[in-house]
């Protein structure tokens, strides 16, 4: 980068320190997080479905500390990649669904226990993921990792789209009433422990009937599915890669941290 460059880069925002307003349990493995306050002044709109990171507290630490913890005063929190959900305006509120499955991760223990008055730090949030809709055909696949960008994108979505949306949940009660186009099926897959490899999607989508015309894809979760069907989408049905986000979430066996240098590794 040259030195011009280096003066007009536009610098990061520092991180926000958000506020609980409230909890919701959407269902048995996936709770909502409210946050509402001053602190979301200047947020941007229409970025739902855009990736954002959420920055957690160590247990009983003071609000003072934390704050000065995110301002470079000592070690990086722990943080965990998550998806803005909603964001409201007047009053502003900001909605981010977390999946809970006990205390064994500190994310999933942090929003299973949150209460309003809790906090946590928030960086973003990036671009959304899926802008355009241009196709004949959509096919949106995420296991619940990735269901708050795929129902993002299918309200984004144009009301006369048409195609498949196929959800893998941990039990039957983890369906959600999802907002969507009348001409996409939706359909859900129950893999109890996500952390057992799956191929039920991939089979789901090689036995549909390909459609005619221009498909585009929003798909995400488990890198392990995501490696097989971005091969299957690519290379055996030779989508464009502009017309096809498909994205590792999260790969069995790694925390966040090892999964993002596998990542960039794979570049």
């Amino acid at each position: 980068m040259n030195a011009a460059a280096t003066d007009n880069a536009k610098p990061s925002r520092a991180p926000r320190l958000l506020t609980v307003a409230r909890t919701a349990r959407l269902t048995p493995n996936m709770v909502r997080i409210t946050f509402a306050g001053q602190e979301l002044d200047g947020f941007p709109a229409d970025r739902e479905g855009a990736n954002c990171k959420i920055m957690l507290p160590a247990s009983g630490q003071s609000r003072e500390d934390f704050a000065a913890q995110l301002d470079g005063a000592g070690p990086k929190p722990i943080t965990r990649t998550y998806t803005v959900r909603h964001f409201r305006n007047n009053p502003a509120e900001l909605d981010i669904d977390f999946v809970v499955h006990g205390d064994q991760g500190p994310a999933s223990r942090w929003a299973k226990h949150a209460m309003p008055g809790d906090f946590c730090g928030f960086a973003g949030p990036g671009p959304v993921k899926v802008t355009h809709f241009e196709a004949d055909w959509y096919l949106l696949a995420a296991d619940m990792s990735a269901l708050p960008v795929a129902a993002a994108t299918l309200e984004a979505m144009p009301r006369d789209a048409k195609g498949i949306a196929l959800f893998e949940v941990m039990s039957e009660a983890d369906r959600q009433q999802l907002t969507a186009p009348r001409g996409i099926e939706t359909h859900w897959l129950v893999q109890s422990d996500p952390h057992v490899p799956s191929e039920a999607q991939e089979r789901f989508i090689r036995s549909l009937d390909w459609p005619a015309g221009r498909v585009q894809t929003c798909i995400a979760g488990e890198s392990g599915v995501i490696r097989s069907l971005r091969a299957f989408l690519h290379q055996e049905k030779a989508l464009p890669r502009t017309d096809t986000y498909i994205s590792g979430y999260w790969k069995i066996g790694l925390i966040e941290d090892e999964h993002q240098k596998v990542k960039r590794a794979e570049g």
